[in-house]
């Protein structure tokens, strides 16, 4: 979640050009490598008419017809290169969001105690939480919501990601499961963020922990579907494995994942879904949903990318240029 840097426009080609015409520079390239075929072809039906050309050799020494390449390919890539950074070219990359509200969905249902994932379902999934929160960046809004019968809002938008944190950890078990209901909570929570120096509200997600089954309240799907209509994304990780089980009043009951649910919500709101059945896989999911809130796709101007190594080239053409006229031993 740290600010994304440019080193990905190292690899990266131009995505479009402000002055696309100028690439019709790179048409004479083709031509200027023809010549050069043609010359290396004339310099050699000329060598044939000496039949002994060793006393040459010893006047004027051997040229390397590497050496002679190496340049001439420089030189190509040289121009190449400055055509492009005259087409001022411009590269997509994920940029850092300048603002955001993320809202942070805790299931704290019965079926949380599971001991699939130890020491618990809740308690594995109050670390990896407060773990993605530490990483947010700081100027984001964070809320919290709790997910059982009756959904609320524990923290209501804020850029103090500590007190978010000690809520996390306050989180207590409670009765049923209402995903809908706890989906329509998080979108009042974005509803009530800052806005921006333009009036706008900033962009807003939802990062839903659950594992899975909707036992009371509205549906979850036609939650997912007001998420999408209001631009909202849900990025789902259904928790668990398909052994897990909880005890309760003396009688156990299985609570296995419902990872189908899970993943249609973040299908229908537009977001997506990321399966966790251990503790270093809930890291990892929190990992991925990060890159996705933290960054939009973005375009910036790689013209002095392009500059900077076009003039690399130029200066490696020149040095093999230069070895060419030094008499090595």
């Amino acid at each position: 979640m740290n600010a994304g840097s440019l080193a990905p426009l190292l690899v990266l080609w131009p995505s479009s050009f402000g002055r696309p015409w100028l690439l019709l520079c790179i048409v004479a390239i083709p031509l200027i490598l023809a010549a050069y075929l043609f010359a290396l072809s004339r310099r050699n039906k000329r060598g044939m008419r000496f039949t002994n050309t060793s006393m040459l050799d010893v006047v004027v020494g051997r040229q390397s017809q590497w050496r002679r390449h190496i340049a001439v390919v420089f030189a190509l890539l040289t121009l190449v290169l400055l055509s492009v950074a005259a087409a001022k070219p411009t590269a997509t990359i994920q940029v850092a969001r300048e603002r955001a509200t993320i809202v942070v969905v805790m299931d704290v249902s019965q079926s949380m105690q599971a001991t699939d994932i130890k020491p618990n379902r809740l308690a594995a999934s109050q670390e990896a939480a407060k773990a993605f929160v530490d990483k947010v960046p700081a100027k984001y809004n964070i809320a919290l919501v709790t997910l059982s019968g009756q959904p609320s809002i524990i923290v209501r938008p804020t850029t103090d990601h500590a007190l978010l944190e000690r809520a996390i950890d306050s989180l207590k078990l409670a009765d049923s499961t209402a995903i809908g209901d706890a989906i329509e909570q998080s979108l009042r929570a974005i509803q009530e963020g800052p806005v921006g120096d333009d009036k706008t509200k900033a962009p807003g997600a939802i990062v839903l922990l659950s594992d899975g089954g909707n036992t009371t309240g509205s549906s979850a799907t036609k939650a997912a579907e007001d998420a999408k209509k209001q631009g909202v994304p849900i990025y789902t990780i259904p928790y668990g494995t398909p052994d897990g089980y909880v005890d309760l009043d003396g009688e156990r009951f299985p609570v296995p994942v419902d990872s189908k649910l899970m993943q249609q919500i973040a299908q229908d709101s537009g977001g997506a879904s990321y399966s966790a059945s251990s503790a270093s896989q809930l890291a990892s999911a929190y990992e991925h949903i990060g890159s996705k809130v933290g960054y939009v796709p973005g375009t910036v101007e790689v013209t002095n990318y392009f500059v900077g190594y076009g003039l690399l080239f130029a200066v490696l053409a020149v040095l093999a240029a230069i070895s060419m006229a030094v008499r090595w031993p």
